[in-house]
C-alpha cells in the first residue's frame, strides 16, 4: 500500500491531477453536447449546465479506469463515455438543485439553473442532458455501446441515482444510523462512481476481475467522498465549495453528522479510503494512479 500523500497543499495537488481529464472531457463535451436542430435557448442552458467547470471527478474515472485497465491510449469511446457520465451528472445537479429539491441559488460559484433560466427550462435542460447522454453513447455503434448504456443505466437509474435522491428527500423508508446513511450515499454519489470506473474499464475491454477490482474502487471511494462532503457542508464557506454550505443540515436532511457524528465520521471515511486502495491489488503499478485520487480525495478539505 503506498504512502499517504503528503502535499500541503491536498486541494492543489487533486486539481492537478484531475487537470488532464477534465480538459479532455470537456472538450469532447463542447464536440458532443448539443445536436442540430437544438432550440439555441435550450442549447444555451445546456451548455450553461454541463461547461460549468467542478472537478469533473467522474469522467477522470472513467479515463483513469480505461489506462488502469487497457494500454493507456486515447480512444474516442472513452472520451464519449465520459461525457456521458458528466451528462447525467449535470442533469441531477440542475434538477438537484430546484425548489421542488434542494432548492439551491448557488452550484460552482454561480446562480444554479433555475435561478440563472427559471425552473421549466432547468428541468428542460436537465432532461436534455440525460436524454443526450445515452445518444453519446449509441452514436459510434461499437460493440461495446450496450454494456457502457447498461452500466451508466445501472448507476443513474431507479436502483442508483434516482433511489438515492428519493431517500435523501425522505421519500422512502430507512433505518436510522449507519445502515440508512449507507444506503443514501450508496446510491445518490457512490453508484454513478461506479459506473463511471467500470464503463472505463469497459472500453479497454477490461476483464471482469478488471471490472470488479476497479468498481469497487469506486464504490469505497464514492462511499467516503459523500461522508467527507458532509462534513465540508457544515466547516466549508460559500467560497470554497461553490454552493450554499449548511442547507442539509437545515432542512432537517440526514447527513454524516447528524447520523453518526462528527468523529465517526472521519473514521468511516479513513477506512473507506483504505478499502478503496486495496481493491486495486489485483491491477498492481497500473492502479498507482486511481491510488493517488483515493489519497488526496481523503485529504479533501475545501
Amino acid at each position: 500500500m503506498p504512502k499517504p500523500a503528503t502535499d500541503s497543499k491536498p486541494r492543489g495537488a487533486l486539481a492537478d491531477l484531475l487537470a488532464p481529464y477534465a480538459r479532455r472531457v470537456e472538450k469532447a463535451l463542447k464536440r458532443l453536447l448539443a445536436e442540430p436542430q437544438t432550440p439555441p435557448e435550450l442549447a444555451e442552458a445546456m451548455r450553461y449546465c454541463a461547461l460549468g467547470g467542478g472537478k469533473r471527478l467522474r469522467p477522470a474515472l472513467v479515463f483513469m479506469a480505461a489506462e488502469a485497465t487497457g494500454d493507456g491510449t486515447a480512444d474516442e469511446l472513452a472520451d464519449r463515455a465520459a461525457a456521458a457520465v458528466e451528462l447525467v451528472h449535470c442533469y441531477s445537479l440542475a434538477h438537484d438543485d430546484l425548489p421542488a429539491m434542494d432548492n439551491d441559488s448557488l452550484r460552482r460559484g454561480r446562480p444554479t439553473a433555475h435561478v440563472k433560466f427559471g425552473e421549466a427550462m432547468a428541468i428542460l435542460a436537465g432532461d436534455a442532458l440525460l436524454t443526450r447522454a445515452f445518444g453519446v453513447l449509441a452514436e459510434p455503434g461499437d460493440g461495446r455501446c450496450a454494456s457502457l448504456a447498461a452500466e451508466l443505466a445501472r448507476g443513474a437509474g431507479a436502483a442508483g441515482m434516482i433511489a438515492g435522491q428519493a431517500a435523501d428527500m425522505d421519500l422512502c423508508l430507512l433505518p436510522a444510523g449507519e445502515a440508512g446513511l449507507r444506503f443514501i450515499h450508496a446510491r445518490k454519489t457512490a453508484a454513478l462512481l461506479r459506473a463511471a470506473a467500470r464503463m472505463g474499464a469497459i472500453c479497454s475491454r477490461a476483464s471482469e476481475a478488471e471490472l470488479a477490482a476497479v468498481g469497487e474502487h469506486a464504490e469505497s471511494l464514492g462511499l467516503a467522498f459523500q461522508l467527507i462532503d458532509d462534513t465540508l457542508d457544515v466547516t466549508g464557506t460559500a467560497e470554497q465549495l461553490g454552493k450554499t454550505p449548511g442547507k442539509d443540515a437545515r432542512a432537517g436532511k440526514r447527513t454524516s453528522l447528524s447520523e453518526v457524528g462528527l468523529k465517526r465520521a472521519g473514521e468511516l471515511s479513513a477506512e473507506l479510503t483504505r478499502r478503496a486502495i486495496r481493491s486495486l491489488e489485483p491491477l498492481g503499478e497500473r492502479g498507482r494512479k486511481l491510488e493517488r485520487l483515493a489519497d488526496l480525495l481523503g485529504q479533501r478539505r475545501h
